[in-house]
């Protein structure tokens, strides 16, 4: 069973640089592409960053509203892939969710509040 569990969000100041977590556990994972995806209230589920699997040329992908802020990468031997969010702005607020694509198969984890505010 594909379990992706989410860690390190929480009620952040702006400016500050926390990083979210992503465990991965019942796949492959480094055949995966893994990217971190978020959703604000009323808003659609957006791609945030992506980063491929090893069997993929190609590096990383960002949303033009996070690129120069948010780094994503990965970690094969752990099974983990990181969201390193930097300068962060109120409307950066969102639940943050961890996907895991491979051709067919297509799995979420259960999303990470991020709240920015003073």
């Amino acid at each position: 069973q594909v379990q992706l569990v989410e860690s390190g969000g929480g009620l952040v100041q702006p400016g500050g640089s926390p990083r979210l977590s992503c465990a991965a556990s019942g796949l492959t994972f480094s055949w995966y592409d893994m990217s971190w995806y978020r959703q604000a209230p009323g808003k659609e589920r957006e791609l945030v960053a992506a980063i491929v699997g090893i069997t993929k040329a190609g590096g990383t992908n960002y949303a033009d509203s996070v690129k120069g802020r948010f780094t994503i990468s990965r970690d094969n031997t752990k099974k983990t892939v990181y969201l390193q969010m930097n300068s962060l702005k109120p409307e950066d607020t969102a639940v943050y969710y961890c996907n895991a694509r491979w051709g067919a198969r297509d799995h979420w984890g259960q999303g990470t509040q991020v709240t920015v505010s003073s």
